[in-house]
């Protein structure tokens, strides 16, 4: 029997988590009375984890397993998990508890009035530093400003999505993938379901600074060129001003009696040009980085094994990643 919902969860070193996330999750959705399937999704786990889920997957004909050759991602097992999934509403939900399973319900009611995209709006966030809260604060205002289309703000990855808007996704062939944008991009009718995020419930963080500014960047530049045009303004502004300041030198060499005693502002503010010009190149860099990427045309993610898959759904998988691959 086809299962009416499909459930991702993309995972990372979860060995801590899993198996109470699974229980939370089968309680749930059991108790909510209609089929389901839950997806997980293994990013290249270094510890138990796959070892945990298999032996879920073998005593629960409603578990999937994908396990990943190698870590690609928690973007890239998203989209696996969607690639798979066969659900009329695919639900998508971290593995680490944070986003209480109980708030799914909520959302597939909102779908059952009609909506194909419903994610979660966090009204507070338990257990993260002010540093966390203010730069995700940040970072979602500046996609705002940034895209021409509207990124809700406090959102992350846990929402519903439609089976109709999952297709289209999946038909989307972007390698840096920013899911949360994409599901904004491709439009839709959507709404919101407030809920308060929890501390994380073991483990930890698997996204620290370094992984959330690369994060950052997929989204701004994937949806984005405003930063190819500020740096287009700013180049146009340091032209302008070293002009400026090349007249004044000349003017006061040539008709005052003005001395320069030193140099040091002249280096002082040749620094400061030469290290806007290097970040300027940067910024170019990401962008001619990204399509180096999306150039080279290879598969998005490498399955190493699937478990708990009839073998009509898996061929229409490989199938699909063929194509993607031949286009």
């Amino acid at each position: 029997m086809q299962a009416k919902y499909s459930i991702i969860v993309p995972m990372f070193n979860e060995e801590e988590v899993i198996g109470h996330t699974y229980l939370q999750l089968k309680a749930v959705m059991d108790g909510y009375g209609e089929s389901y399937e839950l997806i997980f999704v293994n990013d290249g786990s270094r510890d138990r984890t796959v070892e945990i889920v298999d032996g879920i997957c073998r005593n629960d004909r409603n578990v999937r397993l994908i396990n990943f050759s190698r870590n690609f991602g928690h973007q890239i097992a998203i989209t696996a998990g969607m690639d798979y999934a066969q659900g009329e509403a695919i639900i998508i939900i971290d593995a680490d508890l944070q986003d209480p399973p109980e708030v799914m319900l909520e959302m597939i009611e909102k779908w059952k009035e009609g909506f194909e995209v419903v994610y979660g709006k966090r009204l507070k966030r338990k257990g993260e530093t002010i540093f966390k809260k203010i730069t995700a604060m940040m970072f979602y205002r500046t996609m705002r400003s940034m895209t021409n289309f509207d990124i809700p703000m406090d959102t992350g990855d846990f929402r519903l999505i439609d089976r109709k808007v999952c297709d289209v996704l999946r038909g989307l062939k972007e390698k840096n993938r920013f899911v949360r944008g994409l599901v904004s991009w491709v439009g839709f009718r959507q709404t919101s379901v407030e809920y308060v995020r929890e501390e994380r419930f073991a483990g930890e963080t698997k996204y620290p600074l370094k992984k959330m500014i690369s994060f950052a960047l997929d989204g701004i530049t994937s949806f984005s060129y405003k930063p190819l045009k500020i740096a287009t303004y700013i180049g146009f502004f340091l032209s302008v001003s070293s002009f400026l300041y090349l007249m004044v030198v000349v003017y006061q060499k040539l008709f005052t009696s003005y001395n320069q005693v030193g140099w040091t502002s002249i280096v002082a503010i040749n620094l400061l040009f030469n290290g806007i010009i290097l970040m300027l190149l940067g910024l170019i860099g990401e962008y001619i980085g990204r399509i180096y990427d999306e150039s080279k045309n290879r598969p998005l993610y490498i399955v190493r094994e699937a478990h708990g898959f009839d073998e009509e759904r898996l061929e229409q998988a490989s199938a699909k990643k063929e194509r993607e691959y031949v286009r």
